[in-house]
C-alpha cells in the first residue's frame, strides 16, 4: 500500500489531517483568485461533483466572450495603432484564457481586450461589463497579440474591487458591485504601468510593455509583474521590475529590480555592465503569496536575447530565479537561480504551488516550482533552503561566438523529472527497429545531447550540422498552465508535453539588430516518415508526491493526433496512448480534472475526470471547443459548477454540473 492510499485511509477514519499546518485551498463554495488560493493550489473543497454521478455532468449554461461584439476589422479602420505589418492571427481576440474568479455568487472574467464581465453564477447572464478600452493604444507586444489570463480581487469587508493589468499596461481597480471604475485609485482608477519602467513605451506600435497575467494581492498589497517581447532585435529592452501597490489608492508602495542596480544585491552578476542596457527578467506569468508568512513568490523569468547570452555575460541574478519578498516591503527575503545565464528560454512559466507537506517526520512549508525544463524544485517556502539536494553539474560550453556559458546547472535530486530531457538515442521513437534506425540517422544531421547542450549557429562548423536539438524545446516541459496540489495527500499533479526545438541563432546585420546574434524562426525537428523524432508520449499528467519526492503515477493524456496513430507505416502495431498537448488541471475533493487540449478517440474536446490516486479515466464530458483556461470549481444554490473557458467563434465560457 502506498503512501497515497494510506493518506486516503487515514482521512476516511478521521485520522490524517494532512501536515497539520494552514488550510489550503479554495475557501468553501467561492473561487476568489485565479488558482483557488493566493497559494495557487487549484484545489477545490467540493465533493458534489464525484465518481458516482459523472455520467450525469453536462454543460449546464454557455457564456460568449463579450470581445465578441467587437468587429476587428473595424477596429482597425478606427484606430491607427492596430495598423502595424503584422499576420491578423496576431490580433485575434478569440484567446479567452482566463480563469473566472467566484465571489458571493457572481463569476467575474477578463477577456483578451481587457473588458472584465461579471456574470450571474447559476445562469451565465452578464450583469455588467466594463471596458477600459485598452485596444486603443493598439497592439500589445509583436507575436503575443491580444491576451489576458486574468484577474484578482480585493475586499477590506465593505469594499470590494476587482483588479486587472490591462494590455496597454495601466492597472485599472473596478467597484465589484457596479462594475465602475474605483475614482480614488489612482487616476481616476487606473495606474500607468510604464511609469519608471525604463524604455517601455505604447508608441509607435507595438507596445513593447504590457501585462497578460493576473496581479496577486497579499493582505492589501497589489503585486503585478509585466510581459515583455521574447524576440527583440536589440539589446535595449525594457526590465521587468516587479512592483507593489496599495490596494486601496493606487500607490506605488515599492519596486524590485529584477536585475540589480548598483549597490544592490547581485550586482555584480551582470558582468561587462549588461544591466545598464539589458531588459525583460520579468514576472510574465503568475504568482504566488502566502498571507500568514507576508511573502510572495516570483517565477522570474530570462533575460534578453532568449538564446544568446553574449551580450549578458554572467549568472545574471534574478533571471532565471524563484524570489520571495515581503508582500508589505518587497524587500527580498531569500531566492535561488533555476537555470544560470538561460540560453534555452528555460525561465520559470507557471505560478509556484504552496503546499504543506511532511517530509521525514518534519512538517515543512513547501513551494513547489515546476519548469520548463521538466523539473520541480522544492524549497521550505519560509527560509528558501531546498528540502531535497539541488546538485551543481557540469554541463557542455557553447562554441558561439562571443558567448558566455555557465560551467554548471542546478538539477534537483527529488523529485524526478516529469517529462523527457534530453536530444538522446534513448529518446528517439522505437516503434519498429526501421523507425528507431532512420531517427537515428537524422538525429546525426544535427548537434544533440543531454539538457543544457546549448544552441549553436545554423550550418556552422566543422561538423556541418544543422543546428542543436532541445529537448525540451523553449514552450516546455511544463508551461503556464503549470501544477494543481492537494493539501490534504501533499500530492502535486502536473501537466507537460513533449515538444523538441531547434532554436535557430542568426545574424540579422547591423541596420536591422545591434545583437550579434538573435534568435530566428523556431521549428521542430523532423522525424522519420514524417512522424515525432522522439518517443510518446507527448503530452502527459504526472502525479508526484512531495512528502516522498517520488513519482506516483504518470500517464499519457490521451489518444494522441489520429495523423500518428493512422500511420501507414504503424499498421498493425499496438500503440500505447499518445497524448499530445499540456491540459489545464483542478483538484476537488473528489478527482482531478483536466480540460483536454487534443481530442479524444471520437473527435471530441472533453473535460476528463481522473481517479486522483491511480490516474485512470473514471469519464470524458463533451465540451463544445477545445480548453484554453483553467478549470474551476463554485457552489451556489446548492449546486457544484465547474467551468472553464473553450475555443469558439467567440470563445465561450462553459460551467457544467450534474443533471
Amino acid at each position: 500500500m502506498n503512501r497515497f492510499t494510506l493518506c486516503t485511509l487515514f482521512m476516511a477514519l478521521g485520522l490524517f489531517t494532512g501536515s497539520g499546518l494552514a488550510q489550503q485551498g479554495a475557501t468553501g463554495a467561492e473561487w476568489r483568485s485565479y488558482g483557488g488560493d493566493i497559494g495557487s493550489t487549484k484545489y477545490s473543497p467540493l465533493d458534489q461533483i464525484n465518481r458516482d454521478n459523472l455520467g450525469d455532468l453536462r454543460i449546464a449554461w454557455q457564456w460568449e466572450s463579450v470581445d465578441g461584439r467587437f468587429d476587428l476589422d473595424r477596429l482597425r479602420e478606427d484606430y491607427p495603432n492596430l495598423q502595424v505589418p503584422n499576420d491578423i492571427a496576431a490580433v485575434r481576440i478569440s484567446n479567452l484564457k482566463a480563469t473566472p474568479l467566484m465571489v458571493g455568487g457572481v463569476l467575474y472574467i477578463s477577456t483578451p481586450l481587457s473588458q472584465i464581465a461579471a456574470i450571474e453564477a447559476a445562469t451565465g447572464e452578464t450583469l455588467w461589463v466594463h471596458d477600459p478600452r485598452s485596444y486603443v493604444s493598439g497592439i500589445p507586444i509583436m507575436l503575443l497579440g491580444f491576451s489576458n489570463r486574468g484577474l484578482a480581487y480585493w475586499t477590506d469587508g465593505e469594499r470590494e474591487r476587482l483588479i486587472l493589468g490591462t494590455g496597454d499596461a495601466y492597472l485599472i481597480a473596478v467597484d465589484a458591485r457596479s462594475g465602475d471604475a474605483v475614482p480614488g485609485f489612482g487616476d481616476e482608477g487606473r495606474v500607468d504601468l510604464m511609469d519608471g519602467i525604463p524604455r517601455a513605451r505604447r508608441s509607435p506600435p507595438p507596445m513593447n510593455y504590457s501585462i497578460t497575467s493576473a496581479p496577486v494581492v497579499c493582505g492589501d498589497v497589489v503585486i503585478v509583474g509585466s510581459a515583455i517581447s521574447d524576440q527583440p532585435r536589440f539589446r535595449e529592452a525594457p526590465p521587468g521590475h516587479v512592483r507593489g501597490f496599495d490596494a486601496r489608492t493606487g500607490e506605488l508602495l515599492w519596486t524590485f529590480h529584477t536585475i540589480p542596480q548598483p549597490g544592490e544585491f547581485g550586482h555584480e552578476t551582470w558582468e561587462d555592465g549588461s544591466w545598464r542596457y539589458t531588459g525583460n527578467t520579468n514576472v510574465w506569468t503568475l504568482m504566488s503569496a502566502d498571507e500568514e508568512l507576508g511573502y510572495v513568490y516570483l517565477p522570474v523569468g530570462n533575460a534578453t536575447n532568449d538564446h544568446y547570452g553574449g551580450h549578458r555575460p554572467g549568472n545574471l541574478l534574478f533571471a532565471n530565479s524563484l524570489v520571495a519578498l515581503e508582500c508589505s516591503t518587497g524587500r527580498r527575503v531569500w531566492h535561488y537561480q533555476l537555470v544560470h545565464h538561460d540560453l534555452w528560454d528555460y525561465d520559470p512559466p507557471a505560478a509556484p504551488n504552496l503546499i504543506d507537506i511532511t517530509v521525514d517526520g518534519r512538517a515543512i512549508k513547501a513551494v513547489a516550482q515546476v519548469t520548463k525544463h521538466a523539473f520541480t524544485f522544492v524549497f521550505d517556502r519560509e527560509t528558501g533552503e531546498p528540502v531535497w539536494p539541488i546538485e551543481e553539474r557540469p554541463v557542455p560550453a557553447s562554441d558561439v561566438p562571443g558567448e558566455w556559458t555557465s560551467p554548471t546547472q542546478p538539477f534537483p535530486t527529488k523529485p524526478p523529472p516529469f517529462d523527457r530531457q534530453g536530444a538522446t538515442i534513448d529518446n528517439l521513437i522505437d516503434f519498429t527497429p526501421e523507425l528507431r534506425a532512420e531517427a537515428i540517422e537524422i538525429l546525426e544531421r544535427y548537434r544533440s545531447g543531454p539538457l543544457f547542450t546549448p544552441p549553436s549557429l545554423i550550418d556552422a562548423g566543422t561538423d556541418g550540422t544543422r543546428g542543436t536539438i532541445a529537448l525540451p524545446g523553449y514552450t516546455g516541459g511544463a508551461n503556464w498552465s503549470g501544477a494543481a496540489v492537494d493539501p490534504e495527500t501533499g500530492i502535486l499533479y502536473v501537466s507537460s508535453a513533449t515538444q523538441p526545438i531547434i532554436p535557430r541563432l542568426v545574424q540579422l546585420g547591423p541596420e536591422r539588430s545591434n545583437l550579434r546574434y538573435s534568435r530566428g524562426p523556431m521549428r521542430a525537428p523532423p522525424g522519420p516518415a514524417g512522424l515525432p523524432l522522439f518517443k510518446p508520449p507527448y503530452g502527459r499528467i504526472t502525479a508526484i508526491d512531495l512528502n516522498e519526492g517520488e513519482i506516483v503515477w504518470q500517464e499519457s493524456n490521451g489518444p494522441g493526433p489520429a495523423s500518428i496513430r493512422d500511420h501507414p507505416r504503424l499498421e498493425g502495431l499496438e500503440l500505447p496512448a499518445l497524448g499530445g498537448g499540456r491540459d489545464f488541471l483542478l483538484v476537488t475533493e473528489t478527482l482531478l480534472f483536466s480540460g483536454q487540449q487534443r481530442p479524444n478517440a471520437e473527435g471530441s474536446y472533453v473535460l476528463t475526470a481522473r481517479d486522483k490516486a491511480t490516474g485512470e479515466v473514471l469519464a470524458e464530458v463533451p465540451l463544445p471547443g477545445r480548453a484554453i483556461g483553467a478549470p474551476m470549481s463554485y457552489m451556489v444554490e446548492g449546486t457544484q459548477y465547474i467551468a472553464l473557458t473553450v475555443q469558439g467563434n467567440p470563445p465561450r465560457l462553459v460551467a457544467l454540473a450534474v443533471h
